[in-house]
């Protein structure tokens, strides 16, 4: 069903309506494990749909009823059919294990440069050595040229899948203004919306806010919040200071999700956060799942260039062969989705 007024931010009304109709969301951010970044995971030559199946089956285990999974403009302009029949089958896949992600488009954070093709190994004991920012820093030089193909890119996407309701909502910006872009990066958060409601979508569209309280974010953080249908948000900070800032997102009158958290050496757990998201029927979306080409099990903080496992892991719950890191944990998940 789409709403007759196309091209506008929804209702408060139209979103508690879209929320009535959800269970509460827990999910993590996933890749599968044989995937170093987005460019690897969508790609037809390294594409993985049978590990994508069975890592799938351990998120239905645990109660995880939605993912949030990045799209790759990059596999898109060299791929489009491809891309588009790849994404279909993960969502065939996800929804055997009655599973409704939710698909970022564009990502501010590590590495600046991107290529198509074969994707580099990672280093070892380095976070997410392999992971890109989309688009790529050089191409943003050019808006004139840029925004036209980025334009193109989330049209088509949002546009094929409008309907579709495999999909839970659409996250069109990963932390925008990280690695020093800040205001920088406002232009294409405010086109991104605009290319994406102009495809009337179904589905609510959301960007993250972070970095609260950091006044070089204040700007994008403010344009996020009044132009989301749902409010999402990350925070890897303590029980405290996380509770504070989730009783405050619960006051603008929308339904809220937490999209990214965990970090368990950040005093961010499980057991310390997922809790106060139930409470207050914020969905809890941790970063990480399966042990795997992004090395999240380390922290951003700190290498081990040896690869030696860390003692705690950082983030991801499962080893590849689908051993829990920790057992104590999976129960304490499986408590609050009631599996």
């Amino acid at each position: 069903m789409h709403d007759s007024a196309s091209g506008t931010r929804w209702s408060e009304a139209k979103a508690a309506e879209w929320s009535a109709r959800q269970p509460w969301l827990a999910g993590c951010n996933y890749i599968p494990s044989d995937a170093i970044n987005q460019i690897e995971m969508w790609s037809a030559d390294t594409w993985s749909p049978e590990l994508i199946d069975k890592e799938l089956g351990w998120a239905e285990e645990l109660g995880f009823n939605t993912l949030r999974v990045f799209l790759s403009s990059v596999v898109w302009e060299n791929d489009r059919d491809g891309f588009v029949k790849r994404i279909d089958e993960f969502l065939n896949i996800c929804a055997a294990h009655s599973i409704r992600p939710h698909l970022v488009f564009f990502d501010d954070c590590w590495n600046a440069e991107s290529h198509y093709g074969r994707q580099p190994e990672p280093r070892p004991g380095v976070h997410n050595s392999g992971w890109v920012r989309d688009p790529s820093m050089s191409r943003r030089e050019n808006p004139d040229t840029l925004f036209p193909k980025l334009e193109a890119y989330v049209t088509d996407i949002v546009g094929t899948f409008a309907g579709d309701d495999r999909i839970l909502f659409w996250d069109l910006y990963n932390e925008p203004g990280g690695n020093d872009q800040y205001g920088a990066s406002l232009p294409l958060v405010e086109k991104a919306f605009e290319w994406a409601r102009s495809c009337n979508p179904s589905q609510p569209l959301t960007v993250g806010i972070w970095c609260v309280g950091d006044k070089r974010f204040d700007r994008l953080n403010s344009f996020c919040l009044n132009n989301s249908d749902i409010i999402s948000y990350h925070n890897y900070s303590g029980a405290d200071s996380h509770r504070v800032l989730a009783q405050s997102l619960k006051m603008l009158n929308r339904p809220v999700v937490c999209t990214e958290y965990m970090a368990r050496t950040s005093g961010s757990t499980f057991e310390t956060i997922m809790p106060i998201l139930k409470e207050h029927n914020i969905g809890a979306i941790n970063w990480g799942f399966v042990k795997g080409k992004t090395n999240t099990i380390y922290s951003w903080a700190e290498t081990i260039p040896s690869g030696k496992e860390p003692k705690v892991w950082f983030h991801d719950i499962f080893r590849p062969d689908g051993s829990p890191y920790s057992k104590k944990e999976i129960g304490f998940i499986k408590s609050l989705t009631g599996k």
